[in-house]
């Protein structure tokens, strides 16, 4: 069975809801009404222009080019999780924190999926590397921007509270360490109720994907297990380095508060 092809009119139906949206929040005096608008264009465009990019790399399989997509990747969610944040590192440490985690969580968890798991003959084929990347990628991202700004957020407004531990003799892994659990928390939660509610409140969007594609609907099933799992070890790794690298990043060499690091962001 082949999926049935939507035309520009299809599309064009489904973006005049997003305009319904962003008047009714404007009508609201929300602020949000032009943030809508922007974020679906941007969305539109930057699809649109992936999928010219994917057929090309479909037709050569090619390492070299695919570890430079993965490498864009990377870059614009480090960047985007910076840009969420209303409180955020300084310098080179708000987009390396964030880059870095989840250069190590999800690349990783990518090549040992690709490897181990799936077992892709080459493991960079770009069928399978760029849409488990990209997934891992994006919920990462989301669970790594979640944890930092309410570190960041936190640790700014209970600095009275983290000074009082320090003086009272505490060190700094002490003094941080219940706002730096209550942060880890608040990033891992979208993840669990995605798997709590997957198959009886939502049906995933990889599972979905398959199914209109034409696959059976079990073996679809199959896959979105695998990357419920492969995106809750993503998430999990990701937003425990970089919490454990912000925090200590929030305190100088003589264990002192160091808030002055922090920079006021888009929020």
């Amino acid at each position: 069975m082949n999926p049935i092809s939507l035309s520009p009119l299809d599309l064009s139906l489904a973006a005049l809801l997003v305009l319904a949206l962003a008047g009714l929040t404007t009508r609201l005096q929300l602020g949000m009404g032009r943030s809508l608008v922007v974020a679906a264009t941007r969305s539109a465009v930057q699809l649109m222009l992936l999928g010219l990019v994917l057929k090309t790399l479909f037709a050569q399989v090619n390492p070299f080019y695919m570890g430079a997509l993965a490498l864009v990747m990377l870059l614009v969610a480090g960047y985007e999780v910076m840009a969420r944040q209303q409180r955020r590192l300084g310098g080179v440490w708000g987009w390396g924190v964030g880059t870095l985690s989840m250069f190590l969580s999800s690349f990783s968890i990518t090549l040992l999926a690709l490897a181990v798991i799936i077992q892709v003959e080459p493991w960079y084929t770009p069928q399978y590397l760029i849409p488990l990347l990209g997934m891992l990628l994006g919920n990462t991202m989301s669970g790594i921007a979640i944890s930092m700004d309410n570190l960041t957020t936190t640790a700014w407004q209970q600095r009275p509270v983290i000074e009082a531990r320090l003086m009272l003799g505490h060190d700094w892994n002490q003094a941080i360490g219940d706002i730096r659990r209550n942060a880890l928390r608040a990033g891992l939660i979208p993840i669990v109720n995605a798997m709590s509610t997957a198959g009886v409140v939502s049906l995933p969007g990889m599972m979905t994907g398959q199914i209109l594609a034409g696959s059976p609907p079990f073996e679809a099933a199959k896959y979105q297990i695998m990357i419920l799992f492969l995106i809750a070890a993503g998430t999990g790794l990701g937003a425990v380095t970089a919490v454990w690298m912000a925090s200590r990043r929030l305190f100088d060499e003589r264990q002192r508060l160091r808030l002055d690091r922090l920079r006021a962001g888009k929020g």
